[in-house]
């Protein structure tokens, strides 16, 4: 397939719709059972750091961070990171990750969290978290937990938790 000519904005309200459709279908009806899910349960995502990916005026994938804290530090957990299936393999999820970790460096933050895979992250700056140094109030394969550190950033410690103090 032949690459697109990707056009990524910031999300807006009226995006939600297509965006909570994309997550529907690429996570299913268990993904709010999801220890990552559950952190950002009611905490509000971090506006400016959630972009969109369009393909002429469809919207073909998003990608989201949401503020927590890793023990007493501020940091952003990243996701879900979403291409619709007829998009994928065509370089839209790294343009989005490269994107969202670009503007939070210039917003001054120092790490982004998520829960995925390392072959395609690790690409992208992100590392695994040595076991036991970051922990989550519910179930995870420490072989997915992954860190991307920002702005010099030392690595941070501690259970996460959703929101800033």
């Amino acid at each position: 397939m032949k690459p697109e000519n990707w056009f990524v904005r910031l999300e807006e309200s009226a995006d939600a719709e297509q965006i909570e459709a994309l997550q529907a279908e690429a996570f299913g009806p268990g993904r709010y059972a999801r220890t990552a899910f559950k952190i950002r349960e009611g905490v509000p995502q971090a506006d400016s750091l959630c972009f969109v990916g369009l393909s002429g005026v469809e919207l073909a994938g998003s990608v989201r961070l949401t503020p927590i804290r890793i023990g007493n530090t501020p940091a952003m957990l990243l996701g879900p990171l979403t291409v619709a299936p007829v998009y994928k393999n065509r370089g839209l999820g790294k343009l989005l990750l490269k994107t969202v970790l670009d503007v939070a460096a210039t917003q001054g933050e120092t790490a982004v969290l998520l829960v995925g895979d390392a072959p395609y992250y690790g690409p992208s700056g992100f590392g695994k978290v040595p076991f036991g140094k970051i922990t989550l109030p519910g179930p995870v394969d420490p072989d997915r937990l992954l860190i991307a550190l920002l702005n010099g950033a030392d690595m941070p410690s501690g259970m996460v938790r959703g929101g800033r103090p």
